[in-house]
């Protein structure tokens, strides 16, 4: 599976010499929908749209490229299994989309909204800021008060419209009896305004309606970095969980195969699964032979033999043959749900972690208010003057207000999310940064995860040429996945297959055909007249002696013993569970260099082993892609999955590996150290910003002037240092 965003290179000569660029509308309307990871330029667009348009039944097909996606109008016949061919002939990578669960992440209403209301007051800020130069330039008097009443009619709508995300946010809060950062921003927001409206009656010297604005402007600017940030990891990680289609192949009364959705299947249904195909429901086998891929549930990678009267769960994969399925139990009663309760009670246990800027906020409001009210009460018994203790509690409420608290961590986390989204890694949760900065120990899955799942065979070099060129012979009459590890090889090495006749494969067993008057197979040890050893193996009988064992381990995945390495190096504890076998596992893990490790683990005993470390005092990072994994990823600290996980992996984890490299691991772990070091910096900075501006303040020194300075200084400031970071 791959992703929309995931890093490629290009497909196209064109793409060599054309930028990334045109930024098209995309169709907001179709039947069908493509993920076309490797387009990267217009000649893509036009050879894309070009080949599709020339399938007979499609009537246009338009190409987005920022979306990296084509949306396709065709007649009700055409599939997008029929048109993915069409496209890979052409060189680019094609994948289904779920129109349905794409159209849910079309508007980013919250996001628009937050961006107009930010419009809005700077716009207005920036108005009242040139009134207020002229005041602070020396204008008095007349002029000065209406300076002052025209800040003020521009100043109150504004914040009207502007300041409701903070109202709304603080009201929730006061009516559960709590604080949050949002109750100190509007009470100062009210107070100056109020205050300033005041004094304005008064003809008073000082307004704070500049302040006011620009307070709102940071503090909502912040808030638009955070909605970015995670609406982009929201809108990928939907992207990738659409690639998921569900639908099946339902017999009706005449035997006939009929698609439908996933979810309308019902018990005794009976459900054709095609050679490739995923398992929809829980099951038995009614009609047919074949070979199952377990690795996504159980971590097994050797295929499991099935004919009628095997008993077959939701997400396993059919290799071979076609088998007829009688539905057992669907939807939430199958065993893909089971898990369901499990990540549920683990992800309880992670909920409980605070964020910085939680921690931070429970701190910084009570102590503001205490602060404004001593300042008013100290005020008022020293001078007996209710206006001037006034002036000065809100003087202190404004200049004490968390711009550069509201800033922090949003722009650090914006610049951390971004450099890392580019290195292939896509951040899901608000605080996952925080958590991932903590690990100390990394939990491993294997197949899958530090393995590509695929076999690669051992011991095709130790054959003879001739029986090399009969064992690729008989492979290129099965799809079966060793067969296709002894193409590999044998294309490798450069040898030419063998000529054999009367080919032909036996589903469950192998292949076999006529060599030289002589039958030769290839495929299971028993069919073969072999003994069977520990290793996945397939076996090749020349007919002329012994069958000979071609022996298979899975490839590692690219970049896996780097991240191994370069983890270790960092003096992380770095520990292998899996569900596969003992051997295939302590065979990893020596290649590997890794002491911890554990074999044949079911789901729970990783989500144990996980909770274990946990409670030992270790902050755990668990990487993993497959349905056993789920809960262990949910109990872990943080979670990694790959974006070729099933979709409940890659919802139970805070981070997405959008490549198929891991060796972004290693370095997102230092990518997040130096962001939670920037946050706590820039947490730093606004102290030492209040340390500076609150005298100032309390002393009634704290004009207009002064506030909407210290106020710009320290947010900025801020965001400068979050920039380090890119």
């Amino acid at each position: 599976m791959s992703t929309a965003v995931r890093p490629q290179l290009a497909a196209c000569p064109g793409c060599v010499a054309a930028p990334n660029g045109t930024i098209e509308q995309a169709p907001t309307e179709a039947r069908l929908a493509l993920s076309l990871p490797s387009i990267h330029c217009q000649a893509c667009i036009s050879t894309v749209e070009r080949g599709l348009n020339a399938v007979p039944g499609v009537r246009s097909a338009r190409v987005n490229l920022t979306l990296k996606r084509a949306l396709i109008e065709a007649d009700p016949e055409v599939r997008a299994l029929d048109l993915v061919p069409v496209l890979e002939r052409l060189g680019f990578e094609a994948h289904e989309l779920n129109l349905a669960a794409l159209n849910a992440t079309q508007t980013d209403q919250a996001g628009r909204e937050l961006l107009m209301r930010l419009a809005v007051a700077f716009f207005a800020s920036m108005n009242v800021m040139l009134l207020s130069i002229s005041v602070w330039s020396g204008a008095s008097d007349a002029t000065r008060d209406m300076f002052h009443w025209i800040s003020a009619a521009i100043t109150f709508p504004a914040i009207l419209f502007a300041g409701q995300p903070f109202f709304r946010n603080a009201w929730q809060a006061l009516r559960v009896g709590r604080l949050n950062m949002d109750v100190p921003i509007v009470l100062a927001i009210v107070l100056a305004l109020l205050t300033s409206l005041w004094e304005t009656s008064l003809s008073g010297e000082h307004a704070y309606f500049d302040a006011a604005l620009t307070l709102t402007f940071f503090l909502l600017a912040g808030r638009y970095l955070d909605h970015r940030t995670r609406a982009v990891a929201r809108s990928a990680a939907e992207e990738l969980a659409a690639l998921e289609v569900p639908r099946a192949l339902r017999l009706d009364s005449a035997g006939q195969p009929v698609e439908v959705a996933v979810a309308d299947l019902v018990i005794d249904d009976h459900i054709l699964v095609r050679p490739g195909g995923r398992m929809p429901v829980d099951g038995v086998v009614l009609e047919g032979q074949s070979e199952l891929d377990r690795s996504l549930l159980t971590g097994e990678t050797l295929p499991v033999f099935a004919e009628a009267g095997s008993l077959i769960s939701a997400g396993e994969v059919n290799l071979t043959g076609p088998l007829v399925v009688g539905a057992t139990a669907v939807g939430t009663q199958s065993s893909l749900h089971q898990l369901a309760d499990l990540v549920a009670i683990a992800e309880s246990g992670r909920s409980r972690y605070t964020s910085l800027a939680d921690r931070a906020a429970k701190l910084y409001a009570p102590g503001v208010h205490i602060l404004s009210a001593l300042a008013f009460l100290g005020w008022y018994l020293f001078t007996f003057d209710l206006r001037v203790a006034l002036n000065i509690a809100a003087a202190v409420l404004i200049i004490t207000c968390p711009c550069a608290l509201g800033l922090a961590v949003p722009a650090v986390t914006t610049a951390a999310s971004g450099r890392l989204f580019k290195k292939g890694m896509l951040i899901k949760h608000s605080t996952a940064l925080e958590r991932l900065a903590e690990v100390d120990t990394v939990v491993f899955d294997k197949t899958g995860t530090l393995t590509n799942g695929t076999p690669q065979c051992d011991d095709f070099a130790l054959l003879s040429p001739q029986d090399q060129q009969l064992a690729y012979a008989l492979a290129l009459g099965s799809d079966h996945p060793l067969s296709a590890a002894i193409c590999r090889a044998a294309e490798q090495a450069g040898v030419r297959p063998a000529v054999v006749t009367g080919l032909q494969e036996v589903t469950g067993f192998g292949t076999e055909a006529s060599y030289h008057d002589r039958q030769v197979r290839l495929g299971r040890a028993a069919w073969v007249g072999a003994e069977p050893g520990a290793k996945t193996a397939a076996y090749l009988d020349s007919g002329a002696g012994r069958a000979q064992a071609l022996t298979f381990s899975d490839s590692l995945r690219p970049g896996a013993a780097e991240a191994v390495e370069a983890l270790q190096k960092a003096n992380k504890n770095v520990w292998l569970i899996s569900g596969d076998t003992e051997g295939a596992v302590r065979d990893l893990a020596e290649r590997l260099k890794i002491q911890h490790w554990i074999a044949s683990a079911l789901p729970q005993d990783k989500s144990d082993c996980v909770a274990e470390l946990s409670e030992q005092g270790q902050r755990v990072l668990m990487v993993g892609d497959g349905l056993n994994d789920t809960a262990a990823l949910a109990a872990a600290h943080v979670s990694i999955s790959p974006a070729s996980a099933l979709d409940a992996a890659r919802v139970a984890s805070d981070i997405v590996l959008l490549g198929q490299d891991l060796a972004p691991i290693a370095e997102a772990c230092v990518v997040a150290q130096k962001a939670t070091y920037r946050i706590r910096e820039n947490f730093r900075i606004a102290t030492l910003y209040n340390v500076i501006a609150v005298p100032l303040a309390v002393a009634g020194l704290a004009t207009p002037l002064v506030a909407a300075l210290a106020m710009s200084t320290s947010s900025i400031t801020v965001s400068l240092n979050a920039l380090r970071l890119r």
